[in-house]
């Protein structure tokens, strides 16, 4: 059985991008994250022990994701997810989405960026 902890819109400024001024000025970038686990021991017991804190989630996607200026949101992607699974053995897998609102391209978009999808065991 998976079951699924999400958090979803997390705003981090960053520095990532090809272009000078992404990695000199920095932009907001939006994070989603599913995180596949079994709950169900967290879902019988009610304690913070047997489950994930989502506060930690948080900080440690943050500090993965500003750790470094990368060119390419997959490669700041790949960096949460090994993150993830390094500090948190309880998460089986984790899928990614990191939105860039403001990427510079010359059309008129709602949404672009990527979607990655890591596990324990490939």
């Amino acid at each position: 059985m998976t079951d699924t902890i999400f958090i979803t819109g997390l705003s981090i400024h960053a520095r990532h991008g090809v272009m000078d001024h992404e990695t000199e000025v920095g932009q907001r970038f939006v994070i989603d994250l599913e995180l596949y686990t079994d709950l169900s021991e967290p879902s019988r017991s009610d304690r913070l022990a047997d489950t994930v804190s989502y506060a930690d989630v948080v900080a440690t996607t943050t500090a993965a994701f500003k750790t470094a200026n990368y060119k390419l949101l997959e490669r700041a992607a790949g960096a949460v997810a090994d993150a993830i699974l390094s500090n948190f053995p309880r998460i089986r897998a984790v899928k990614i989405t990191v939105h860039k609102p403001h990427a510079p391209i010359a059309a008129i978009f709602d949404d672009v960026g990527i979607m990655l999808t890591r596990s324990r065991h490939p």
